[in-house]
């Protein structure tokens, strides 16, 4: 007699068309040499060498929307990464990445010989109970890159051979692809499965949270927008038409003229603190970029000096947590509230967050689904990686509680505060970080705060600092602790550290294994960017010697 798995697997083998498969690995064969690894950012590669990876992808998405009786998504996208590059997230029910163990099978279907591949679909679907007389649905999207529609056909063969069901929203940036799939598996309780549902949600919220402000007849607020010639600049002019004529948005790096990404973009303007190439930008204008796929965003603008400052996820998650704060105390709500940063957070805004707006600070690893699954632990969570992808959580237990006093308190002063709040959440793109959605907080904050965006960068003055890289032989010998903020391997590395940065002031310094290539990541922040700079230099000599650099010496910066 069969136990419950040996039944399962007997079904699945019959209902799994081994021969079909087989067919479409031939037009989908695997290149040799050629390794893939699934991690935060899903698959990337460069386009020419993951086509048969995008049809694998199609295979684990029909797996998991079958074991999970949910919609599941996949975004072909390369995010920030040049245009010739390309790959694949995959978006689980609630709109979140996916499940780390699922990321596992990911790469492991990804590598396997095409002779291989129905074994890992049958040990699979054994490890995980997958049901294959279940349904499945896949929800697909795609950027702007030439290589996305040609992988998406790949995507959507993986899909159709196990026998899924798929709807290609086509052209899209990553969040709205997130947004639909939440959509589709609450029931349309979070939103309108459609484009049209997300503009009509997210403008009707702006438009409510900001019609005190924007009534005012010399309210104006105009904004320049680098969408780093990707999908951002499509959607963002869709949804032009859905905002008010006194938000006037000035979209540069549209595709037009410009490549994907190409000395443009949120990523470019953070690394090399200066305005995109394709924007003219006066004296104390207000800018902000996008990235490839419209998940980041950052702010800036240059002084009268010519000075350039960039208002990074750290400039934002504390503009949007003292907003949060404001209402919260107007409104008398009892919830917790916190937020969730990465080691890469300038020590500045964690000082400012902890005590002047007496806000708890967390720190989580590097990479948005850590400091995602940590902000789910607070009534309210708000994150922000320092690069600009970020967005903010409410608990269930805290929207009901909100949208319930936004209807019955009898306190004006309260009533109207639960319902700025209610607003914000409608606002806000649960999801995942969301450049469109977190633009339009961020301008509705500043129009109610009546801010300029020199106000805004006042609040507090970032510490200077640096970040290298050094060449390694092997990262793995580097291992960390405290959410990566101290070494434990090499021996004697992190007393090192510790030496170096009693030298400076004002100073803290870190070391992690890059999660892409043999190098180690180093950060470093002092008084003065000459301190920063300089410990920076001293931190990756020690890494160099203690953990078998490679390739020429660091060298100081001039």
């Amino acid at each position: 007699m069969l136990g419950g798995a040996g039944r399962l697997l007997l079904e699945n083998r019959r209902e799994m068309d081994f021969d079909a498969v087989a067919k479409h690995l031939k037009l989908h064969a695997h290149l040799p040499r050629t390794f893939l690894q699934y991690g935060t950012a899903g698959f990337r590669g460069s386009a020419e060498f993951i086509h048969h990876a995008m049809f694998r992808v199609g295979l684990l998405a029909v797996l998991r929307s079958k074991q999970t009786k949910s919609t599941i998504g996949v975004m072909v996208t390369a995010s920030h990464n040049p245009e010739k590059d390309n790959g694949a997230k995959l978006i689980d029910p609630l709109g979140e990445m996916l499940a780390p163990s699922w990321e596992e099978h990911a790469t492991r279907l990804a590598n396997a010989d095409d002779d291989k591949v129905q074994n890992v679909l049958s040990d699979i679907c054994q490890k995980e109970a997958v049901d294959l007389q279940h349904d499945a649905f896949i929800v697909i999207g795609r950027d702007t890159r030439p290589s996305s529609q040609k992988l998406s056909q790949a995507l959507i063969d993986g899909v159709s051979v196990l026998g899924g069901q798929y709807h290609d929203y086509g052209l899209v940036t990553t969040p709205q692809l997130h947004y639909m799939v939440c959509c589709r598996n609450t029931h349309e309780n979070y939103g309108i499965a459609t484009l049209e549902g997300y503009y009509q949600k997210l403008s009707k919220a702006f438009l409510e949270l900001t019609k005190q402000a924007m009534n005012q007849s010399d309210t104006r607020t105009s904004l320049k927008v680098d969408c780093a010639n990707g999908i951002g600049a499509l959607k963002l002019k869709e949804m032009e038409h859905y905002l008010p004529r006194c938000l006037i948005m000035h979209i540069v790096n549209d595709g037009s003229i410009g490549k994907l990404n190409h000395l443009c973009g949120a990523d470019f303007v953070k690394v090399h603190q200066k305005p995109p190439v394709g924007l003219e930008i006066k004296s104390n204008e207000k800018c902000c970029s996008y990235d490839g796929d419209a998940d980041r965003i950052v702010y800036y603008y240059i002084d009268e000096t010519g000075c350039f400052h960039l208002l990074d996820g750290d400039k934002i998650a504390t503009l949007i947590c003292s907003f949060l704060k404001e209402l919260l105390v107007k409104t008398g709500q009892n919830l917790t509230m916190a937020v969730v940063q990465t080691a890469y957070a300038n020590g500045s805004s964690t000082s400012y967050l902890e005590e002047s707006l007496k806000v708890p600070v967390h720190c989580a690893k590097t990479g948005v689904k850590h400091l995602h699954h940590k902000a789910k632990g607070f009534d309210i969570g708000v994150y922000f990686e320092a690069n600009g992808h970020g967005t903010v959580l409410f608990s269930k237990a805290a929207e009901e509680q909100i949208r319930r006093q936004a209807k019955e308190e009898k306190d004006n002063r309260k009533r109207e505060a639960a319902k700025m709040l209610e607003n914000t959440i409608n606002l806000i793109n649960q999801t995942v970080g969301d450049a469109i959605s977190d633009m339009l907080l961020i301008e509705a904050i500043l129009a109610l705060k009546n801010f300029t965006i020199q106000q805004w960068d006042a609040m507090y003055t970032d510490l200077p600092n640096r970040q290298l890289k050094v060449q390694v032989a092997d990262r793995q010998r580097i291992e960390t602790t405290d959410e990566e903020r101290r070494a434990v391997t090499p021996p004697k590395l992190q007393d090192n550290i510790d030496e170096l940065v009693t030298r400076f002031k004002l100073a803290r310094a870190f070391v992690r294994p890059s999660g892409t290539e043999d190098a180690v990541r180093v950060y470093a922040e002092s008084d003065t960017q000459e301190n920063a700079d300089e410990l920076a230099y001293k931190v990756s000599l020690a890494v160099y010697h203690l953990a078998e650099g490679v390739g020429a010496e660091p060298q100081p910066i001039v």
